[in-house]
């Protein structure tokens, strides 16, 4: 399905503490999530495509993705399994965003230009704020978008599926299942 054109695999907001009230709700859904994602992220990496980490950086200006990894993977972080789970490896790229969106205010899109991307596949939390975001901008760069609905979770289900439709419905996205993808 990707193979004729260049996509790159956005994660979206993965590596994270999850300290904000709505944390343990949206853990339960963004568990099975992380197995999927972590899952599609072997296939882009077995297919040679670039997989880019989209992430906040928590208003820490001077941190690096390791610091911010650190901080998400320690015990104490309630986001510390979906941390280890998608754990950056060599080769993947990541882009510290200040916002919402993974295009406001960062190098994101001038990075899927240099690398030639026209389709990305966003995957993450939450997905009725970041993902969403992250997606609709995208689009209105004129990438073509996948979101595939087993690779991302918002706080409750009802959110994810209203986020789902407006993907679907309003910017008809794509949203099939991972396994569909590389």
């Amino acid at each position: 399905m990707l193979e004729s054109v260049k996509s790159a695999l956005l994660i979206v907001d993965m590596i994270n503490t999850l300290e904000f009230p709505e944390a343990k709700e949206l853990l339960k859904s963004a568990r099975p999530a992380a197995q999927k994602i972590a899952a599609l992220k072997r296939r882009f990496k077995q297919a040679k495509l670039p997989v880019i980490y989209v992430n906040d950086n928590y208003g820490a200006w001077s941190a690096d993705w390791k610091a911010i990894y650190k901080k998400c993977a320690a015990p104490e972080s309630l986001g510390h399994e979906l941390a280890r789970e998608l754990k950056p490896e060599e080769g993947d790229l990541f882009v510290l965003k200040p916002r919402h969106s993974g295009f406001h205010e960062t190098p994101l899109e001038i990075l899927l230009r240099d690398l030639k991307v026209k389709r990305v596949v966003v995957t993450g939390i939450a997905g009725n704020i970041c993902v969403l975001f992250t997606a609709h901008d995208a689009h209105m760069r004129g990438f073509e978008v996948v979101v595939p609905k087993d690779c991302m979770a918002s706080n409750t289900k009802v959110l994810n599926t209203h986020a789902l439709s407006q993907l679907k419905e309003g910017l008809k996205i794509n949203t099939p299942l991972s396994t569909h993808l590389p």
